[in-house]
């Protein structure tokens, strides 16, 4: 008996996604006269993936190990912070981009240790620390934003109109350490791990796991990717921003999840995290150039966001 296109999808959760975005792209291509599909444009899209895409990564793995982390919108503004401080203080751009990176692998491995020492609720703690992540980018820029002079970083999101491609440096930096996520995760013994524990903690750690050890490793790579995410949002806007990526982990969360992640953890693809985030850019660039009002485009932010979830409930019922 072959199999109805619905089970297909549900079997391959990348598959709706990509079908999906096949059908946006077409559909906004003729609602905007071809204009949608410009090379500038397309450029453009990849470049406001970015940020949502490498944190997209990071919790993908954390989502597959069975947590959640609703604190990357305040690790990312913190790493951007972090940036703008150490440029203002006379340290190299690269310098300055390692600082960021080290405190997006700090936030990571609190958030790991507190989840596998104290076996509390990766919501709550995740809850928690969003809050105190917040409050410390708040006071380490004095509750206003820096400015500092990037001194190049800000060519890792520059566009290149007379290259051979249009696309930032930071396109292929997202790329390629989406590459090296999916290979982790498909290929190597921890991302073997993150599946064993996010199906079964009990039966994994029979198994002999150290569910701590692989929960603080997820963790602490998401944190990490993060880091990368919030250099990449200082080079967009060169400026550090304390208030800045409020709501990122929704649509973090939202790509992972429309890209076939399951909330109760074991499930995940990278690819298909991508394709959520892709999504999500597409639509909201869509709506611009249609001249969809921002509170729209919210709402319909909002009910992607509840489908999402929904299609990961289907999807859990028919496994």
């Amino acid at each position: 008996m072959t199999k109805s296109l619905a089970s297909r999808v549900l079997s391959r959760p990348w598959l709706g996604p990509l079908i999906g975005l096949a059908l946006v792209y077409v559909l906004l291509a003729v609602l905007t006269g071809g204009d949608f599909l410009r090379p500038f444009t397309q450029a453009t899209i990849a470049k406001q993936t970015v940020i949502v895409g490498l944190g997209a990564v990071g919790m993908t793995l954390v989502i597959v190990a069975g947590g959640i982390d609703l604190s990357i919108g305040s690790v990312v503004a913190l790493v951007a912070v972090v940036v703008a401080w150490a440029l203002r203080a006379g340290h190299g751009p690269w310098a300055a981009a390692v600082f960021g990176l080290v405190a997006g692998l700090g936030c990571g491995l609190v958030n790991g240790s507190l989840v596998a020492r104290f076996r509390i609720t990766p919501f709550i703690v995740t809850l928690g620390t969003m809050s105190a992540i917040r409050g410390l980018a708040k006071g380490l820029a004095n509750e206003q934003k820096i400015d500092a002079d990037a001194r190049g970083l800000d060519e890792l999101m520059a566009m290149r109109p007379g290259s051979l491609s249009l696309l930032p440096i930071g396109v292929f930096i997202a790329l390629a350490l989406a590459a090296a996520g999916a290979v982790l995760l498909e290929r190597a013994r921890l991302g073997r791990h993150l599946v064993a524990v996010g199906s079964s903690p009990a039966a994994a750690r029979l198994a002999g796991l150290s569910i701590g050890g692989v929960t603080v490793a997820a963790y602490t790579i998401a944190g990490l990717l993060a880091g990368v995410a919030g250099v990449m949002d200082f080079a967009t806007l060169t400026v550090g921003d304390p208030t800045g990526s409020v709501g990122l982990e929704l649509a973090v969360i939202a790509a992972v999840v429309i890209g076939g992640g399951s909330l109760s953890g074991g499930q995940g693809s990278i690819p298909g995290s991508l394709i959520g985030a892709l999504l999500m850019t597409v639509l909201a660039t869509g709506a611009t150039q249609l001249g969809v009002a921002n509170w729209v485009q919210e709402i319909l932010t909002g009910f992607i966001i509840v489908a999402a979830v929904g299609l990961d409930r289907l999807r859990q019922k028919t496994t």
